[in-house]
């Protein structure tokens, strides 16, 4: 196998990372197809409610920018950090795994939830984007009882 495609799948993965830590929607979104495969391992019936309306499949670039704009929406500015462990890449497809350490906005509870993030680069851009992880931290974060 050429190294090629895996050099090209890790550049856009670390571009991606650095553009989600810079935190602007529209410049995330760019590293995105005009259609991509997004989905989040959590219940379908939890899929968009008020209190985490960014967990829910999404379809396009534009939905990636909504996704990170409504992110920002519900979580304190400032109180954020993401670690990384390790990016595994075999061809076009790319894992991330690491830790998010986030505070709800709504009820300034703070959380930490471990993730998986399964990505796949064709052409330079972001055509698959599936998000495991721990759905009950969050959730819990957000739960106003």
């Amino acid at each position: 196998m050429s190294t090629a495609p895996l050099a090209t799948t890790r550049a856009v993965v670390d571009e991606l990372l650095r553009r989600i830590g810079g935190g602007e929607p529209e410049s995330i979104a760019a590293m995105y197809a005009e259609q991509v495969d997004w989905k989040l391992d959590w219940p379908e019936a939890e899929h968009g409610r008020p209190s985490t309306p960014w967990i829910r499949h999404r379809a396009t670039r534009a939905d990636a920018s909504a996704h990170f704009r409504e992110l920002a929406e519900h979580h304190a500015p400032g109180r954020a950090s993401t670690e990384i462990e390790r990016i595994l890449v075999d061809g076009t497809d790319a894992v991330v795994i690491g830790e998010i350490r986030q505070t709800a906005r709504s009820t300034g509870r703070a959380y930490r939830a471990r993730f998986a993030l399964h990505l796949t680069v064709e052409d330079g851009l972001v055509t698959r984007h599936h998000v495991y992880e721990d759905s009950l931290a969050v959730a819990q974060a957000f739960d106003a009882s």
